[in-house]
C-alpha cells in the first residue's frame, strides 16, 4: 500500500458530484481519486491510503457505512465523511456511530466542505497532540479510569457529538477539554456553557447572537456561544436544564450547523464539535417528556461515562498529591496515616470536587505539623444530612411535613453557601441540582 501525500478518495454515484468536489479540491491544492461503487473503493484503500475518504451514503452496491466499517476493522487510520440526505439525521448518526470522522448533507455546500476537509487533514496530521499537557490532566491509576483515558483518545480524532455523563464534581468539563486539546481543533476556543445558569428568555441570543436593533438595549451586533466557538468545541453543561423551545433550536443548528442570530433573516454555516453534559439521567428525562428524544439521540451520539470518586478509590492518593501540590506549590503540609485512612473510606457524595472543597479547608485550619483526621471534618460531612434535620427539630405534632421539609432545605442550602463562600453556581453542583433550580428554591424559601 502506497501512501499518497495530499489525496483524498471520493466515492459517489453521480458523475457532477463527483466533478463538483474534485474540483473544490483541486482549487485546495489537492488531488483526488474519484469512483462510483464501493467494490472500487475497497480496492483503491487496498492499494493506497488517503489522508481523507468522502463518501456518499447510498451507493449501487452498498452504502457508505459499508466503507467505514471496512476502514475501522482495516485500522488504516483514515478519516471518513459520509455524504448523507438532507434531513437525513438518522444515517448521519449512524454513520457517526459507526467511526466515521464526519457528515455532510446533500446539496453540498461547499464552505462546508472545504471546512470538513481542513479539519481532516490537520486530524490526520495529530500537530496538536501535545497541547492536552497543558489542561489539567485526568488523574487515575484505576481500570475505570485507564478506560475513560483511552476512550479520550479515540473521541479526539472524532468530530462526533458526544454525551459525558456522570455525578456532579466527577470531572466531566476536564473530560471535555482533554479531548478538546488531543483533536484537531485544539488551537480553536473551548467555549463551556453552564445551560442552568441562562435566563429562558436570554437563551437564544446567548447560544446564537443578534443583531443590532433586534430588540431593546441591543446596540450593536453581538455574537453568541456558537460564534465563539467557531472552529473548536462548544461544552454544553447541564443540557437537561435547556427548555423545550431551545432544545428545538439546538437540535436544528446541530444537524444543520448554521444558526441563525435573532434579527436576522439568514442562517449562517459555524464549524463547531459539540460536547454536552449533565449530571441527570437523560433517558430518564426523556420519558418525562422534559427532554427531547430527537434530540437526545442525536447528542448522545457516542457516551463516556465518569465513574463517581467511590468506583475509583485507589486514584484517592494520587488526586491529594495533585490537589495538594496546586494548592500549596509543594511546599505545604502533608497528610497523616490517620487523614489518608479516612479519605480512602469516604463515599464522596460530591466526588472530586468535594475532595478538593475538604483539602482547600484543612489546609486553611490544620494547626498541627501535619493534616490529621480531625483537620479534614469528614465526621462533619457524613452527618450533614442527620445534621439537616435534627437540628433545632421541633417537637412531634408542632409542625408540619411542609414546614420540617423547607426547614431541612434551608439548611442543606445554607450550608452549601458556607462551603462554596457564597458561590451560588458551586453551592448548586455540592447540592446536585442546576443554578436555576437552586435560585427558584432560594425564592421559595424567602433567602437572600
Amino acid at each position: 500500500m502506497k501512501s499518497i501525500e495530499n489525496r483524498i478518495l471520493v466515492i459517489d454515484d453521480e458523475a457532477d458530484i463527483r466533478e463538483l468536489i474534485e474540483l473544490t479540491l483541486a482549487r485546495m491544492g489537492l488531488d483526488a481519486d474519484c469512483v462510483g461503487s464501493v467494490g472500487e473503493a475497497l480496492t483503491m484503500l487496498k492499494e493506497n491510503r488517503y489522508q481523507l475518504c468522502l463518501t456518499d451514503m447510498r451507493l449501487p452496491d452498498g452504502d457508505g457505512l459499508d466503507i467505514v466499517r471496512h476502514i475501522t476493522a482495516s485500522a488504516l487510520d483514515t478519516p471518513v465523511a459520509v455524504i448523507t440526505a438532507y434531513g437525513s439525521a438518522e444515517n448521519a448518526v449512524a454513520a457517526l456511530k459507526v467511526g466515521a470522522f464526519d457528515y455532510i448533507s446533500k446539496p453540498v455546500s461547499l464552505d462546508q466542505l472545504r471546512t470538513l476537509v481542513k479539519s481532516a487533514l490537520r486530524c490526520n496530521v495529530g500537530e496538536d497532540a501535545d497541547k492536552a499537557e497543558e489542561v489539567g490532566a485526568i488523574i487515575g491509576v484505576s481500570p475505570a479510569m485507564a478506560q475513560v483515558s483511552a476512550l479520550i483518545a479515540k473521541l479526539a480524532k472524532s468530530q462526533a457529538p458526544i454525551y459525558i455523563s456522570g455525578e456532579s464534581g466527577s470531572g466531566k468539563e476536564l473530560a471535555a477539554r482533554q479531548i478538546h486539546a488531543q483533536s484537531a481543533r485544539a488551537k480553536q476556543p473551548f467555549v463551556p456553557v453552564n445551560c442552568g445558569a441562562i435566563p429562558e428568555n436570554l437563551m437564544e441570543s446567548e447560544f446564537f447572537g443578534y443583531r443590532k436593533g433586534a430588540f431593546t438595549g441591543a446596540d450593536s451586533d453581538r455574537e453568541g456561544f456558537f460564534q465563539a466557538a467557531r472552529g473548536g468545541t462548544l461544552f454544553l453543561d447541564e443540557v437537561a436544564d435547556l427548555p423545550l423551545l431551545m432544545q428545538v433550536k439546538l437540535l436544528r443548528a446541530i444537524q444543520e450547523k448554521k444558526v441563525r442570530k435573532v434579527g436576522n433573516a439568514t442562517e449562517e454555516p459555524v464549524d463547531v464539535r459539540i460536547m454536552c453534559a449533565t449530571h441527570k439521567d437523560l433517558r430518564d428525562c426523556v420519558e418525562k417528556g422534559i427532554f427531547r428524544q430527537d434530540l437526545y439521540y442525536r447528542i448522545n451520539v457516542i457516551e463516556l461515562r465518569i465513574p463517581p470518586l467511590r468506583e475509583r478509590r485507589e486514584d484517592i492518593p494520587a488526586l491529594v498529591e495533585s490537589i495538594m501540590k496546586r494548592l500549596t506549590g509543594g511546599a505545604g503540609p502533608k497528610l497523616d496515616a490517620s487523614a489518608r485512612a479516612d479519605l480512602s473510606t469516604y463515599s464522596f457524595p460530591g466526588n472530586v470536587r468535594e475532595l478538593e472543597n475538604i483539602l482547600e479547608r484543612a489546609t486553611a485550619l490544620y494547626s498541627g505539623a501535619l493534616i490529621g483526621a480531625a483537620d479534614l471534618q469528614l465526621g462533619d460531612a457524613r452527618l450533614a444530612g442527620a445534621a439537616a434535620v435534627g437540628e433545632g427539630m421541633a417537637a412531634p405534632g408542632t409542625e408540619t411535613l411542609e414546614d420540617l421539609l423547607d426547614r431541612v432545605e434551608r439548611s442543606a442550602i445554607l450550608s452549601a453557601l458556607e462551603q462554596t463562600k457564597g458561590n451560588r453556581t458551586a453551592a448548586a453542583r455540592v447540592l446536585g441540582v442546576s443554578f436555576r433550580s437552586l435560585r427558584y428554591r432560594m425564592d421559595r424559601l424567602n433567602m437572600e
